[in-house]
């Protein structure tokens, strides 16, 4: 066999070692879903109503509708308005003449098949062109715990501007989700316990449905409320991840630790 040959047959095994690891071995490896089963199989992306691929699921939260309002309410995030002529104008006002607007509606986004259940945002600075907000859907009646289970996407909005994909007027997200997941995480105050299952999966160079890039480690940090609302809850234990996800976690971390230095 010519060089030429073996040269093309080496870059073939390589190439396929190299699907091999990255698209199906190595993703089943850091799969895991042991503290919240029944979402395995679950997309963890959500849609615009055009069906294009929307902000992935980066956060979740065990307990009852009750128990997230009184949550996030504590929390100091605020219930957003429902999107009407009159509350359209307000949002506006409020990005033009930076005037605070803490319940300003957010854009519909879907997931099983429909829109948000619950949308909550924390307000930063006074205009509402710049907040952190959340969507949530209610993904389980019953999950491990006997409780519901929320899937959510949180995003930070860094401003106003068109969509790349549609041209409709949207909010531009800061890349890094991954802080806005920790974000909310930190902002609970009555949790019980919080663990990770498989989201997205790693992305570094994602686009959400209005264009914007972001990137993530693929994890949903799911947080198990304390039952009964107002409870107060001393540390949430943090359950443990399988192996092969915190060695994913180490090198994801290092991954963009590098990129950031050189950017």
């Amino acid at each position: 066999m010519s060089r030429l040959k073996w040269g093309l047959v080496i870059l073939a095994c390589l190439v396929g070692t190299y699907v091999l690891l990255a698209y199906i071995l190595l993703p089943l490896a850091w799969t895991h879903y042991e503290h919240q089963k029944k979402l395995a199989g679950l997309a963890m992306v959500t849609q615009t109503g055009d069906g294009i691929p929307g902000d992935p699921i980066n956060v979740g939260l065990v307990g009852s509708k009750e128990e997230v309002l009184c949550a996030m309410n504590a929390a100091g995030w605020y219930p957003a308005d429902p999107i009407t002529l009159r509350t359209s104008i307000e949002i506006i006002g409020s990005v033009l003449l930076d005037r605070p607007y803490r319940n300003a509606p957010v854009s519909n986004l879907y997931y099983l098949g429909r829109r948000e259940d619950l949308a909550f945002e924390k307000p930063i600075g006074t205009s509402a062109d710049r907040r952190n907000h959340v969507r949530f859907w209610e993904a389980l009646k019953q999950g491990e715990e006997g409780r519901p289970v929320w899937l959510g996407s949180a995003t930070r909005d860094m401003g106003v501007e068109l969509s790349h994909d549609t041209g409709q007027v949207t909010h531009r997200i800061a890349p890094d989700i991954d802080a806005e997941r920790a974000l909310l995480t930190s902002d609970l105050k009555s949790v019980e316990a919080t663990y990770e299952v498989t989201g997205r999966g790693p992305v570094l160079n994602g686009r959400n449905g209005g264009g914007d890039r972001y990137q993530t480690d693929g994890e949903v940090e799911i947080s198990r409320l304390a039952e009964g609302c107002g409870s107060r809850v001393a540390s949430a234990v943090k359950l443990d991840n399988p192996v092969a996800v915190k060695i994913k976690n180490r090198a994801w971390r290092a991954i963009v630790r590098t990129l950031r230095t050189f950017s």
